[in-house]
């Protein structure tokens, strides 16, 4: 079950819910279009090797897209962040799903990490990769994603950001901290 459009305008407004900035017009039946952020995060060492068990800090380097927009190769990836911050309360989870217009461009918005949980408070990372044969342009506070919000059956007795957490609070594109799992 997904909250309905009237429901994610009233959560908000009631306060229990934040999307920052919150536009009511981006608010669709089942879900919120979520915007690109400027800053991205590219691989520091294209072809270098990465052992999951020690993955270094630094693998990536933080970069910004600028009025021109960034230009994503065929079988690039980049690391970046919504406009919004938002923070779930303990009854609600997320879900970020890529729009539908880029995915027929062959643009994968999440790689895979698409589940928010109940108390996540930041940014949203997104793992973009462009999948398509054709060099795609990525544009500053373009509609990138949409969130939709599931209530859950009860509340959780751990939430995300009581728990030593990697990602509570993150802003901007932030890495992959799998090695302090």
């Amino acid at each position: 079950m997904l909250l309905a459009d009237h429901q994610i305008v009233d959560r908000v407004e009631s306060g229990d819910l934040t999307i920052s900035p919150f536009d009511p017009v981006r608010v669709q039946p089942a879900s919120v279009d979520l915007l690109l952020d400027h800053y991205l995060r590219i691989p520091a060492r294209p072809g270098a090797e990465i052992d999951v068990a020690r993955v270094w800090a630094g693998h990536t380097t933080l970069t910004e897209i600028d009025e021109g927009g960034w230009l994503m190769q065929p079988g690039d990836f980049v690391l970046a962040s919504t406009v919004e911050r938002i923070a779930l309360p303990d009854d609600l989870a997320g879900r970020v799903e890529g729009k539908s217009s880029l995915g027929r461009l062959g643009l994968a918005v999440h790689v895979t990490a698409g589940f928010i949980d109940p108390g996540f408070a930041g940014q949203i990372t997104l793992e973009i990769a462009n999948l398509s044969p054709w060099p795609i342009r990525l544009r500053r506070q373009m509609p990138i994603a949409q969130l939709g919000l599931i209530p859950m059956a009860s509340v959780p007795h751990r939430l995300y950001g009581r728990a030593g957490n990697h990602y509570q609070g993150q802003f901007g594109p932030t890495e992959s901290r799998y090695e302090l799992r």
